[in-house]
């Protein structure tokens, strides 16, 4: 909220070099805000892939949340008036291998009642193979 009082203060002024630099700085940090959020369906995603794969099982519940998970993704990665998206493919399969390790914590907590210590349970699990259904997940409902 100050970058927009201290914009308005620089437009006023007639400093528009330093209200350019405010507008690309506002830019940035709704940029990250959007990365965030996508990081954070990631985990929802991943989490409920490493839970079908050392389960060896599916709820009507994680096909519910991987479905929705992957919609959200999509949405928020979706740029709106300008078009395209906010991260590509490989910028998505980034963010999936930065959400990997928080996956695997929450993880270990709900499968078979917390059997699994997350270093356990990252053992059990070939990351590149579920980044990889995870991003095939994702690009196919852009599709």
């Amino acid at each position: 909220m100050e970058e927009l009082f201290e914009l308005k203060e620089k437009l006023l002024a007639g400093d528009i070099e330093g209200s350019l630099l405010i507008v690309e700085e506002l830019e940035e940090m709704s940029k990250d805000d959007k990365i965030n959020n996508i990081i954070s369906y990631c985990v929802i995603l991943l989490i409920h892939l490493i839970k079908q794969e050392v389960e060896q099982r599916t709820t009507r519940s994680w096909d519910v949340s991987i479905r929705n998970s992957v919609r959200q993704i999509n949405r928020k990665n979706k740029r709106r008036k300008a078009g395209g998206y906010y991260l590509s493919s490989d910028d998505l399969k980034l963010a999936l291998v930065e959400a990997y390790s928080d996956a695997i914590d929450r993880a270990s907590l709900q499968i078979e009642k917390g059997r699994y210590q997350p270093q356990e349970l990252a053992q059990i699990i070939d990351q590149a193979s579920l980044i990889d259904r995870a991003i095939s997940l994702i690009l196919k409902e852009i599709i």
